[in-house]
Parts: C-alpha cells; structure tokens; sequence
C-alpha cells in the first residue's frame, strides 16, 4: 500500500495542537461535535457503551453524552494526555481500532478519518467492532475543504520555483466516501455534506489556526526544502486577489460530510425487490408532490 500520510507526524500535529491550546481553535471540531450531536438525538435508539474515536479534545463525546442517548463512552486517542477529569483516554495508534469484535453499540468519528492510510481498512476495523444493529457516527472533511488554499499555494509555488509539492491534505468526494462505507459493510448507510465557509483577515491567520487544530501538512511527499518568506508574501497576495470579499477579508470552505452507517442485523429494514415498487420514478423525484408514509 502507497502510504500518504506520515502516522507519527499526524500524532505529533495532534499533540502540539493540546499542548497549546489556542483560544477558539477548535472551532472546527466544536462546529461537528453539535452536528453528530444533533443526529445523535433523533436516533430513536440507547447506546449503553459507546466509543469516540481519535476526537481530540473530547467535544464530541460531551455533545454526545448530553444527548441522553448513551450509557457509557469511552474515548481513544494517539496520547493518554489527551484524557480529562471527565474521561480517561486509551492510547492507540491512529491506523487501528482497539476495540474486541462486536463490543460497542456506538462509534462517533470526528475529523480523523480522512487522515488514514487505509481508511476502507478503518471503516471495517469499526463495523466489525460494532454489535450487530450498532451504529458508525463520523464526520469527514471532504472535497473542496481548503481549495482556496491548495490554488494559491500551488499557484506561488509553481511561479516562483517552477514546481510544486503538495501542502494541502487530499479530501475524498462524498460518492468516494459512500462507496467505501457500503465496501465496509454498513447497512443502511446515509451522507450528506455540508459547506461552511470562514472569513480571515489573511492567509496567515488561517495558516495559524489550521496549526492550531493540529492539521498542519502531515504528508509524506512533502517538499523538505525551505521556502522564502517571498513564496508565502505571493501566496497571500493571490489569496486576496482571488478570494477576498469587499471588505479585503478571506475566504477559507470547510466541506464535511457526515456519515451514518449500522453493522448489519436481521431486523433492519431490507431493500424492495425490483418491481414491487407502489409508485413511479417520475412522481418519487417530482417536487411538487409530496410522500406520505402509510
């Protein structure tokens, strides 16, 4: 297997990212620990052990567990320091899932699972963990994240030195993301995504709290070499030129998709038979009509 991404640096990014502990940072993670809350709650289902994987500060597993809807949560992560006064945190590295075949009820991922190496891998690593009817909660960054950043940085580089090296992470399309979860085995599989767009005074602030959420370049074909404080004068330039609103602030997309799958059990619901279908493709996607359950 091509290995992207360098597991021991994203660790480290992650670690760095606590240690100082950026006022406001976590925006990001904040932003989709309601949202998985959020679909959480109307889950009409308890969850008595459950398990938030590689979720940093822990926000997620807070949002969770005020929903009501969980017994006992579990939090894992690269680094015990990662732990609190509320939960303890077991150490794993960041390409596996400790967990024993079928054991959990719940598994929240918030914001890791596009850093993987194999992430199919991952995803069975979870359904097998997961009791059978259990249930795979995550949020993946996905295409479009960051691609004000990855164009002017690709455009500086190849004007300046003639060449480019990537500096922003790879981020798959949401149909990329759905393939895998029914590759994984998930029943039941829904995603959806959702585009946040943040405003900086300039590239260097994005710069700053993309550090700062642990997300700095964790690649593995990184360019080692130095560049010039002219490569990112140029590279913020472009950035306003092409990315700026009328009042000279920037723009930085954040897409997440959000992802619900359930380890297969025999009670869930089957898909019709080919033909036993009660009413029309046509009249399904007409929008002025509406479907009414019986």
């Amino acid at each position: 297997m091509n290995e992207l991404f360098d597991e021991a640096l994203i660790a480290r990014n992650r670690e760095r990212a606590l240690a100082r502990n950026g006022a406001g940072s976590d925006f990001l993670l904040e932003l989709t620990a309601r949202e998985l809350a959020d679909r959480l709650a109307i889950v009409q289902r308890h969850f008595d052990d459950a398990v938030e994987l590689f979720g940093g500060t822990g926000l997620t597993a807070k949002a969770a567990l005020a929903t009501g809807k969980i017994g006992q949560l579990r939090r894992i992560e690269t680094s015990a320091s990662f732990g609190d006064e509320d939960h303890e945190v077991r150490a794993s590295n960041f390409e596996s899932v400790p967990l024993e075949p079928q054991s959990v009820n719940l598994i929240l991922s918030p914001l890791s699972l596009h850093l993987t190496n194999d992430t199919p891998g991952m995803l069975i690593q979870m359904r097998r963990a997961l009791k059978p009817d259990g249930l795979l909660l995550a949020a993946i960054p996905g295409a479009g994240t960051l691609a004000e950043l990855r164009e002017v940085l690709l455009a500086a580089e190849t004007e300046i030195y003639g060449g480019a090296s990537p500096r922003v992470v790879p981020f798959a399309d949401i149909r990329d993301i759905g393939a895998l979860l029914q590759r994984a085995g998930f029943a039941l599989p829904v995603i959806d995504e959702e585009s946040f767009t943040v405003r900086y005074d300039h590239i260097f602030a994005l710069m700053r709290d993309l550090k700062a959420m642990g997300m700095a370049n964790p690649l593995k074909g990184r360019s080692r070499r130095p560049v010039s404080r002219k490569f990112f004068l140029r590279a913020a330039e472009l950035y306003a030129e092409r990315f700026s609103d009328p009042d000279g602030r920037i723009r930085a997309t954040f897409s997440i998709v959000f992802v619900s799958g359930w380890a297969p059990h025999e009670s869930q619901q089957k898909p019709l038979k080919p033909g036993s279908a009660k009413m029309r493709l046509a009249d399904a996607l007409d929008p002025t009509k509406r479907i009414i359950e019986p």
